[in-house]
């Protein structure tokens, strides 16, 4: 008998129709003798219903009560879930996410875990009860609602697999597994059978949607292993799990694209100690993440420093840097939103050379002007002109070796 958490997203979850399908997955696990704890997304669109009304009632809501609002899709899908099971005579019992005990800091719309007591789901599983959990939310220490930001069901999930020591952590979406590439982007994408924490990371902190960053940083953490797989057809996922030595076999595990970029550049900032401070310790604590950064080379004292950050943060980093740019006397703050970001990640990179080389000479080949570059052990990034992302992505895909040579989904490790 295993222990399984198995969590579903919004798709998964989006109709009736498909509430019925996911009762009957929980119900054949039950039936072959694992116990099972469900940590369910709100329905597809109702996140985005919920945003849209907050932002009727005010150009600017509070992030206290957004937290209240969104924490209710979730639980109108768990309470289905646990009718249906009941319905079909299996004990199962809807819990939300301060009732299994998931402790958070205060940062409302992205708050963090600080721990799990589970003792709740313990007891229910003691008694034969399959509890079906409310994924994206915990409370506070004032026990306030918070919400663990988009994706954050898929953290939910994990965090509870580590707290219960669970065999499994299963993800289930509208994807049979980690592609290579997007697949809507990149036909010629294939699935992956395995791939490593820091892999995943990567991908999914560069643009992959198939798992939330942070949850994949809380399984490596506590080594759970997560498994991807489809809501909607049977067959093998991928694994998500430790490095081993055949991942390195393989120089470039995947390409991504992110849209969701932002550059913002402080223009004439006085180029003397201090002053990067000065700039990025408001944003920090606004709690803006900064990737991407630059500062040219300084003339008569003064530089140009541009970085980059999600598009979704515009809103609160622009009149936050027209200030501090006035505090440190810069001349001026520009914003390009036109940009995206190409990544090639693989663990493989640390012992193949010449990666950045090919890459750069690619994108020259296809006349596509880099802007900025990042890298780090197993990733390499470049901001580019968004309209020639997707040619980015495609032509990449092709020069390392990553194309389906076959129809099917060949494993690339």
């Amino acid at each position: 008998m295993a222990l399984i958490v198995q969590k579903y997203g919004g798709t998964s979850v989006g109709n009736i129709e498909r509430i019925h399908r996911v009762a009957e997955r929980v119900a054949q696990s039950h039936r072959a003798g694992d116990q099972v704890v469900v940590v369910l997304s709100a329905m597809s669109g109702e996140t985005d219903r919920l945003i849209k009304l907050a932002h009727e009632v005010t150009p600017t809501p509070d992030d206290r009560e957004m937290d209240m609002l969104l924490s209710t899709g979730e639980r109108v899908t768990v309470a289905l879930l646990a009718m249906d099971l009941r319905g079909r005579g299996i004990n199962a019992r809807s819990y939300t996410g301060r009732q299994v005990g998931i402790m958070t800091d205060s940062a409302h719309t992205k708050a963090r875990i600080a721990r799990v007591s589970a003792d709740r789901l313990r007891e229910a599983l003691a008694k034969g009860i399959i509890p079906v959990v409310a994924g994206f939310q915990g409370i506070n220490e004032q026990s306030d609602v918070t919400t663990l930001g988009r994706g954050g069901s898929d953290l939910s999930a994990v965090a509870l697999a580590a707290a219960l020591k669970a065999d499994r952590c299963i993800i289930f979406t509208d994807v049979d597994g980690v592609y290579t590439s997007d697949p809507n982007v990149v036909p010629a994408a294939r699935r992956i059978d395995k791939i490593s924490y820091e892999e995943m990371l990567e991908m999914a902190s560069l643009g992959a949607k198939v798992l939330q960053a942070r949850s994949v940083e809380f399984a490596a953490k506590f080594n759970v292993p997560v498994e991807v797989n489809s809501s909607f057809k049977e067959g093998k996922g991928t694994l998500v799990t430790r490095e081993d030595a055949d991942m390195e076999a393989v120089a470039v595990a995947g390409v991504t694209g992110d849209r969701n970029q932002a550059k913002i550049t402080m223009v004439g900032v006085p180029d003397k100690p201090g002053i990067a401070a000065k700039i990025f310790g408001p944003v920090a604590q606004a709690n803006v993440n900064v990737d991407m950064i630059i500062q040219n080379v300084s003339q008569d004292a003064l530089t140009d420093l541009s970085f980059t950050v999600p598009r979704a943060d515009l809103r609160t980093a622009t009149p936050l840097l027209q200030g501090v740019a006035k505090d440190v006397g810069a001349r001026s703050v520009s914003i390009t939103e036109a940009i995206a970001k190409v990544s090639l990640i693989g663990v493989g990179m640390r012992s193949h050379s010449g990666v950045a080389a090919k890459m750069f000479e690619v994108l020259s080949r296809e006349g596509v002007n880099i802007m900025m570059i990042s890298t780090s052990e197993i990733k390499i990034s470049c901001v580019i002109d968004e309209k020639y992302l997707e040619l980015a992505m495609r032509s990449l895909h092709t020069a390392f070796g990553l194309d389906r040579v076959v129809q099917g989904d060949p494993p690339t490790k």
